[in-house]
C-alpha cells in the first residue's frame, strides 16, 4: 500500500487466535503519532489498535462501515453536521459512505472493528466531500 500520509499502518495480522494480547505494552512500545496496527482477525472481520494524536485526513469508506472505541485520550470526529467526541469506555460506529476526519488533541489509544478489506486511508482518500 503506497502511503502518502504520515501514518504508520500495520495490516498483518500480529496475533494469532488463542494469543495474549497486552495493549499497555504496545502502547509503551510505539514510538508513532499516528500509528494502526491489525491485532486480529474475527471471521471477515479485523480489531485494530489506534494510537494516535493529532488530525487525519477527511476520508470515507464507500462500502464499509467503522466502529471506534476508545481506551485512554480523547477521540474527536468530525462528520459534515458537527463532531463526535468520544472519551474512555466511549465508541460510536461510522456508516458506510459517511466522510468522517478522527482527530486527537493528546495521545489517545482506541481500538477499531472493520472489514479485513477496508482501505484505512478512505475509498478516495482526500476527497471526501465535507
Amino acid at each position: 500500500m503506497e502511503n502518502k500520509f504520515n501514518y504508520v499502518t500495520q495490516l498483518d495480522v500480529k496475533f494469532d487466535h488463542l494469543e495474549r494480547m497486552d495493549i499497555p505494552q504496545l502502547v509503551s512500545e510505539c514510538p508513532h503519532k499516528w500509528f494502526n496496527q491489525t491485532l486480529t482477525q474475527v471471521n471477515d472481520s479485523v480489531v485494530r489498535l489506534g494510537i494516535v494524536e493529532g488530525e487525519y485526513h477527511w476520508h470515507q469508506h464507500d462500502n464499509d462501515d467503522e466502529f471506534f472505541f476508545v481506551l485512554e485520550g480523547q477521540l474527536l470526529i468530525d462528520l459534515r453536521s458537527g463532531t463526535i467526541e468520544l472519551n474512555p469506555q466511549q465508541g460510536v460506529t461510522i456508516p458506510k459512505g459517511t466522510p468522517h476526519r478522527p482527530r486527537a488533541p493528546k495521545k489517545t489509544v482506541m481500538l477499531m472493528v472493520e472489514t479485513k478489506s477496508i482501505e484505512p486511508t478512505g475509498d478516495a482518500p482526500g476527497t471526501a466531500v465535507i
